[in-house]
């Protein structure tokens, strides 16, 4: 028989995590199924994840029910039926926690989009999540800002495990590592041990490219005939040159001696963690994304159809440090026919916060209407 594609992305040191949450899941039996047939080592949330369990699932009712006596207002009822979620799955990747030595086996769970542009109300909202889970493996997803940054350091010297997310730029993933390095460097001058600490940089693949084809297409429908093949040849290929220079940045900045005096002191890399490996366009392969992001030391975090469709015909090979120069190259070839990546990666973090957001007005005004309905002489 041959062998599990998933069990082989996981054997060339890439781990695969689940971007998904829904309490089905965690009761049925499905999420140990997949820790033991697809090598799943982890889990990641967000408000959009979250809004579609509640929207789709009667598996919270109970607990809404349960609620109602405490009279939570909708922001503290949808807090504790996250994190009761959120500490479920952690103790179902315990086991992959403690074999792996802290290593992997984390469950993200994210702070409020409305606190993206504060670092003190990230830093608050992230111990208060923190706290409430209260699980050595779970992970605080805050936003890659700039602001997020600066609550990532004082996040990392206070021993929170951190997530940063909507990553889309290589300048902001260079401030989050150097939040990283700087927090585990103040952890180490005020003697707090640094060997318990993790963090990932998720950084984005497939909305480059929605991004960047749609302004190519944009610019392809009024170009002459030769012009017009040369844009086609730039189409669907920014995203991955992105962050194969994403992952030099990563092992260029964990080398040397800053990095060589924190890892004798038990420091773990911060881990790239590919997000938005869905393939949007259906004219590209399913599982391109992943297939051309795989190496040591990342993080693949998939949706359950991304996974499946590994699973059925995804191809292993180390992928992720090849052709480096020429995605240099790439890159300057779509600046030169006049799309600036800059422009792009900044509407990408704003949008990606408003996306997040709406995701999250309509959870909470979901999670109203469900209230409703469930009381005595609801509908």
């Amino acid at each position: 028989m041959s062998k599990n594609p998933l069990q082989e992305l996981h054997d060339v040191g890439q781990s695969i995590w689940l971007d998904s949450i829904d309490r089905r899941i965690l009761h049925d039996g499905e999420l140990d199924r997949r820790i033991n047939d697809d090598a799943l080592t982890g889990m990641t949330s967000n408000p959009t994840i979250f809004q579609k369990a509640l929207a789709s699932s009667s598996a919270y009712d109970e607990q809404i029910n349960e609620s109602e006596e405490h009279g939570l207002t909708t922001w503290q009822l949808f807090e504790l039926l996250e994190t009761t979620d959120v500490r479920d799955a952690c103790d179902h990747f315990a086991g992959v926690y403690s074999s792996t030595r802290g290593a992997d086996g984390y469950v993200s769970i994210e702070v409020s989009p409305g606190v993206s542009n504060s670092a003190d109300a990230t830093v608050e909202e992230a111990r208060r999540l923190w706290r409430t889970v209260d699980r050595p493996n779970v992970m605080v997803k805050v936003p890659g800002t700039p602001e997020g940054a600066v609550a990532v350091r004082r996040l990392i010297a206070d021993g929170v495990n951190v997530n940063i997310t909507l990553l889309f730029s290589l300048d902001a993933h260079e401030r989050v590592i150097e939040a990283y390095l700087s927090g585990l460097e103040d952890r180490v001058k005020s003697n707090q041990p640094i060997d318990g600490l993790a963090s990932v940089a998720s950084f984005f693949v497939s909305r480059v490219d929605t991004e960047i084809d749609k302004r190519l297409d944009a610019m392809i429908a009024k170009a002459s005939p030769a012009e017009k093949d040369r844009l086609k040849l730039l189409k669907g290929r920014a995203a991955i040159a992105n962050a194969k220079l994403a992952y030099k940045l990563f092992r260029d900045k964990f080398s040397g001696p800053r990095w060589n005096a924190l890892a004798k002191q038990g420091a773990r890399v911060q881990r790239p963690l590919w997000a938005s490996t869905s393939t949007k366009n259906p004219e590209y392969r399913d599982v391109m994304y992943v297939e051309e992001l795989i190496g040591p030391d990342t993080v693949d975090t998939m949706p359950p159809a991304t996974i499946d469709a590994f699973r059925e015909h995804g191809v292993v090979e180390k992928t992720v440090d090849r052709k480096v120069a020429a995605a240099e190259g790439l890159l300057r070839e779509i600046e030169a026919a006049g799309i600036s990546i800059k422009e792009v990666t900044d509407k990408l973090l704003v949008d990606g916060i408003a996306s997040f957001q709406k995701s999250f007005d309509e959870l909470v005004s979901g999670l109203e209407a469900k209230v409703g309905s469930l009381a005595p002489g609801g509908k």
